[in-house]
């Protein structure tokens, strides 16, 4: 790897490393199924401080800060482009009030916090308070990811983090400007002026940016290839503008812009989305690296032990009483108060925005503002690994998790959908038939099984349908155009890997056949949808059965060579579907499901494995 003077990395070496280690943390913790926000830490430290491999201020240069900023905008803004108010529901009481109420309460206690935990100064504590109203959009999104919450909490969570981080960037500028009239001869009126039309600038770049962005493409005043450049070019060109009015009011501009382009109806919005989350996961990878490597140990040594008080008092007193207290009288049932007032991860914008006001803090004067950064970086690394390794089990506990064990969602109600999602429901796994059709979904209720009438793609359903608690779609209505359509459309959502869809009539002829960029997987059966059906008329039955180290995958193929495998089930009790056998882990305690032919139908002690399960017709 190249490197300058001293054994330093060159920008572009650098940089790649950062690219590596941020997106193989994500790949690694996607594989551990631990959070990633630690293992990105771990690494950041490790390149860092600890080997001294990478330190962004040196292998970086005087980029390195400007980076960082628009890398925060950007996430901030990807963030707005998420919070379309349709999502909101029931949430909407508790996001204002964790807003309008949770912010300023949060500040005070934040700065008592301060004031008598870690012993700073009032001017110190006011303007660090401020900035810790944030609870980080880029800690909460990759843990609600992988908590799977039920939708309520997830939509309080995400809403107060987004909308507060640009809250508490402003509440520190607030504050610092207050400690700037005091500490100097500047006017308090000026000051005043300065901070309100800064901020009503901003909020009126952010409004103009979203709606000139949503007329410019509503009236095809862009080309769609150009659509994401432009976006991009605008929304830096607002942040930019809004930093130079009043600095940090960039963050609210650009939250404001994302909200308006998320709530204007766009018909190109979702790749607008798709492609602004990809940028994102990049950017949060290469911040919290950026921002881990950058660590100095000696910033640090300046910390006592009041340092530990203080984080303990903010996530055990600070945030449980801020929260608790915005949310008292709402209709917001009392367990989703509670985990939502013990879950306030800080993230990147914090550690930011506080190194910037701790070194303002100190060319002003303030002895104390020094200890501002040491103090964000141990606040964040210490919710980080609370929260990314207690949030998933205790929602579990609440029971606020979408689904203890991930289920399958079936489009297209028929005899062949009803008899499989019987058989997964006896293996308990949760399932959902969904069709836009009533009749359709006759023989699935009269069977205990649960339903949604509608459209799978329709704004309802995503209303109503906890998605994530569901891991696997199967496309597998009598319309083979519309399979397609779901499939490709659930795809960047479930998981391309995840989503399936039955055999097209035409599929095997030259003409009919799709690109791969359309549909979803094809079944091990396939089978089409009239096939699938002729079965089921012609007494063929679904079964699941059980193996063991005596009665492997290869035994049970050999006694059943003409079932046709579907899925298998993991010692764990998450179902997994398969394009052909050898996808099927072989196991012992893994569950095949299968199509069996009349007269190989499994029945309870009667087949080969002795675990066998009875089978549903």
């Amino acid at each position: 790897m190249a490197t300058g003077v001293e054994g330093a990395l060159s920008p572009v070496a650098a940089i790649a490393l950062v690219g590596v280690l941020g997106v193989g943390s994500q790949w690694l913790a996607w594989v551990l199924r631990m959070p990633a926000i630690v293992l990105m830490l771990a690494a950041g430290i490790i390149a860092g401080p600890l080997l001294g491999i990478f330190d962004p201020a040196r292998d970086i240069g005087p980029l390195y800060g400007p980076m960082i900023s628009i890398a925060v905008a950007i996430i901030l803004f990807e963030g707005g482009l998420t919070l379309n108010f349709h999502t909101l529901r029931d949430a909407a009481e508790g996001v204002k009030r964790l807003v309008f109420i949770g912010a300023p309460l949060g500040w005070l206690l934040s700065t008592l916090a301060l004031r008598y935990g870690a012993g700073t100064t009032w001017e110190t504590a006011a303007v660090f308070g401020g900035i810790m109203i944030v609870t980080g959009p880029t800690v909460i999104a990759p843990l609600l990811r992988s908590a799977r919450l039920a939708r309520r909490p997830a939509a309080l969570l995400q809403w107060e983090a987004i909308l507060n981080d640009p809250i508490g960037a402003l509440a520190a500028v607030l504050a610092f400007e207050v400690v700037l009239v005091l500490r100097t001869a500047e006017q308090a009126g000026e000051a005043v002026f300065s901070l309100v039309s800064g901020i009503l600038i901003a909020c009126a770049l952010g409004v103009a940016g979203g709606y000139g962005m949503a007329w410019a493409y509503r009236r095809a005043k862009v080309p769609e290839y150009m659509k994401v450049p432009v976006l991009f070019a605008s929304l830096l060109a607002v942040f930019a503008v809004s930093n130079e009015i009043l600095h940090e009011s960039g963050l609210l501009a650009v939250t404001i812009m994302g909200v308006v382009i998320a709530n204007a109806n766009l018909p190109s919005y979702e790749e607008l989305r798709r492609f602004k989350e990809h940028a994102t996961i990049l950017l949060v990878s290469g911040v919290f690296i950026l921002l881990a490597a950058s660590l100095d140990f000696n910033a640090l040594s300046q910390l006592t032990w009041r340092a530990g008080v203080f984080v303990v008092v903010v996530l055990s007193i600070a945030r449980p009483v801020t929260v608790l207290a915005a949310l008292a009288t709402t209709k917001i049932p009392w367990k989703e108060q509670i985990l939502v007032a013990t879950t306030g991860p800080r993230g990147v914008v914090l550690i930011a925005v506080a190194g910037l006001f701790g070194e303002r803090l100190v060319e002003l004067g303030v002895e104390d503002g020094g200890i501002i950064g040491p103090l964000a970086f141990i606040l964040v690394a210490a919710s980080v690994v609370v929260h990314g390794f207690t949030l998933k089990p205790f929602a579990k506990f609440l029971g606020l998790t979408a689904a203890e064990t991930p289920g399958v969602l079936l489009v297209g109600g028929s005899r062949w959908t009803t008899a499989l999602a019987e058989t997964l429901k006896k293996a308990e796994i949760p399932v959902l038939i969904t069709d836009p059709n009533r009749g359709h979904l006759r023989r699935a209720r009269e069977a205990g099984i649960d339903t949604f009438f509608g459209d799978i793609l329709s704004e309802a359903a995503e209303m109503r349908i906890e998605l994530n608690g569901y891991k696997i779609v199967v496309a597998a209505t009598d319309n083979d155009a519309y399979n397609t359509l779901v499939a490709t459309d659930l795809g960047p959502h479930f998981g391309r890997e995840n989503v399936y869809q039955i055999a097209r009539d035409k599929a095997g002829y030259a003409r009919h056949a799709l690109p791969s960029t359309l549909g979803g997987r094809s079944l091990a059966s396939e089978a089409t949808y009239n096939e699938l059906n002729r079965l089921m008329w012609n007494d063929w039955a679904f079964s699941v059965t059980k193996l063991t180290e005596e009665y492997t995958r290869e035994k049970w193929r050999a006694d059943r060579p003409e079932a046709r495998l579907l899925a298998w089930i993991d010692t764990e009790g998450e179902p997994h579907f398969v394009t052909d056998d050898e996808e099927a882990k072989a196991g012992p305690g893994v569950r095949l499901v299968s199509m069996l032919p009349p007269g190989e139908t499994e029945q309870e002690g009667d087949a080969p494995a002795p675990d066998a399960e009875a089978s549903a017709a």
